[in-house]
């Protein structure tokens, strides 16, 4: 709910964690390619068989998932950027938690972390992220992140199905 000023605030905060050290340890966000393709893979026969998700959703957003998977230059990477992990008052970030997930990683899974469920906001965000960035795998990391989190969800009595959730965001793609 926050204004245009506050996600390209938050954008900013996002763009000065891309900028700084490399941490020595890969975070949530740095997974390798070969191993986020077969959890993604295994994920999607199981969504489908357990009859979660139609075979038609899962294969749509699995293909646009695929832009994610590719090779990125390594960023500081918060690992799980939740818009609910980010505090705001008024236009300027006052604080960032949970940092379990945090190391070396794909600076665009943490936009597409921040942004999932609010496409809308997105071109504030990188308005404030100050860069280029590739709007395709966002999008596919939009895809990715929901299909491996829909089961997690369900299974901890979460609905990834309520408006604006994971399931939203899968349908979207369609």
């Amino acid at each position: 709910t926050g204004s245009p000023a506050a996600w390209a605030a938050a954008g900013a905060a996002v763009r000065t964690l891309h900028d700084a050290p490399l941490p020595p340890r890969t975070g949530q966000a740095g997974r390798s390619i070969a191993a986020l393709t077969a959890e993604l893979d295994a994920e999607c026969v199981s969504l489908v068989t357990d009859g979660l998700l139609s075979a038609d959703l899962v294969a749509r957003n699995r293909e646009v998932a695929e832009a994610a998977l590719r090779p990125w230059t390594p960023a500081f990477t918060h690992g799980d950027l939740q818009i609910a992990h980010v505090f705001v008052d008024g236009d300027e970030v006052t604080g960032v938690i949970d940092w379990s997930e945090a190391g070396r990683g794909d600076a665009l899974y943490d936009l597409a972390t921040f942004t999932l469920g609010h496409e809308e906001h997105l071109d504030d965000l990188l308005a404030g992220y100050g860069t280029d960035v590739d709007l395709e795998v966002i999008r596919a990391w939009w895809s990715l992140r929901s299909l491996l989190a829909v089961r997690w969800l369900t299974e901890h009595g979460f609905d990834p199905f309520a408006p604006g959730c994971e399931g939203d965001v899968l349908r979207s793609r369609m």
